[in-house]
């Protein structure tokens, strides 16, 4: 049991570890990241684990990136993706998330629009979320062509460390 506990904090430590380094190369691309497929997949392979894990992404951000706004978005932006995962792994499939992350990535804006309401009131999420329309049809775009080609393989890669972190291969 103990041992077990170790293996999933490493495994968690190695998924965060990818997630970090992933966003970290692609910074020079605008609105193009794998966070969003890689926490579709985590959540479909790993489950609720991937909410510690979407918490501590946050906060290595945080760490390099300073606190603002988008920290508060983060907070409940991957939470909530992790959660759509969750509620339809059972019955959804590659094209299904392919779609669900190019609408994530046009959506985005919208959802981090929010703490603006409550900031500056309606007009001020509205402006806000309007001015960014050009990066979210990126994002959107970018998100659908990345989990259209690397979706597969991925989830592959995700199966089969769980296989072997829970010890039924060598």
């Amino acid at each position: 049991m103990k041992s077990q506990r170790i293996k999933d904090i490493t495994l968690m430590g190695i998924l965060l570890g990818v997630l970090f380094t992933c966003k970290r190369i692609l910074e020079f691309l605008p609105n193009t990241e794998l966070v969003t497929l890689l926490f579709i997949v985590y959540a479909y392979v790993f489950g609720k684990k991937t909410y510690i894990i979407s918490v501590c992404f946050t906060i290595l951000e945080t760490f390099v990136w300073g606190v603002h706004n988008w920290v508060i978005m983060y907070l409940y932006i991957w939470p909530l993706l992790i959660t759509v995962v969750l509620l339809t792994r059972r019955w959804a499939g590659y094209m299904f998330y392919t779609v669900l992350s190019g609408f994530y990535g046009l959506f985005f804006g919208l959802l981090c629009s929010i703490p603006y309401y409550f900031i500056g009131g309606l007009s001020m999420q509205v402006t806000w979320w309007i001015a960014g329309i050009p990066f979210d049809i990126i994002h959107c775009v970018s998100n659908f062509i990345i989990a259209l080609v690397l979706y597969k393989p991925v989830l592959a890669v995700c199966k089969k460390a769980k296989i072997i972190m829970e010890g039924n291969i060598d």
